[in-house]
């Protein structure tokens, strides 16, 4: 039996809630922050969107962030998957892409080094592992809680592309996303919803 979209693996992709320095704009990977009150407000939300899915696994980035995006959504079980912390940022942590181009012009993080944090080859060959595993697994429906660039390089190597193409995937915080099927090619089946 061939399996369709309808039988393969699905990932659902979350973004954690509002922090005060991603409301801010700044690099956050390893710094673990809490949610400000807008953040917990909308992970709260993230619930009726979520509630009548069925996941048979649920993951979360180990930050808290994201742990607390898990918990406010009702998933508060979810597995800790280091696979799905943010990328790091080495130097660049806690700062804005404007004050990195005051010394590195033009800098974005898809196309620059990162002193001392990861590139995007580095985040791609950890979420390549975490694919592997939900298709492996075959389960039907696979739930995350993560962050915005790892999330975004999930859904470019999800559909084949290279890890830099996940800069074309903007996800904004508390957004669900769905990687899904299309026959038997991997495609966004809806992104920052």
């Amino acid at each position: 039996m061939t399996k369709t979209a309808d039988t393969q693996p699905e990932l659902w992709v979350v973004r954690h809630g509002e922090t005060e320095w991603s409301r801010a704009g700044r690099h956050t990977s390893r710094t673990d922050l809490p949610l400000t009150s807008d953040g917990e407000t909308a992970a709260k939300g993230l619930r009726s969107q979520l509630e009548h899915v069925e996941f048979v696994t649920v993951l979360t980035s180990p930050l808290r962030r994201a742990r607390d995006t898990a918990t406010l959504a009702g998933f508060g079980t979810a597995v800790h998957e280091p696979a799905m912390v943010e990328w790091s940022y080495g130097e660049y942590e806690g700062l804005t892409t404007p004050e990195i181009r005051e010394h590195v012009p033009g800098w974005t993080v898809w196309t620059h080094e990162t002193p001392g944090g990861e590139t995007p080859g580095d985040v791609g060959d950890r979420v390549d592992g975490l694919i592997d595993r939900v298709i492996a697994g075959g389960t039907r429906r696979t739930l995350v809680f993560t962050h915005a660039h790892v999330g975004r390089v999930l859904a470019a190597r999800w559909i084949g592309l290279p890890p830099s193409e996940g800069r074309r995937f903007r996800l904004d915080t508390a957004a669900v996303s769905v990687l899904s099927w299309d026959r038997e090619a991997r495609a966004i089946g809806s992104w920052n919803a």
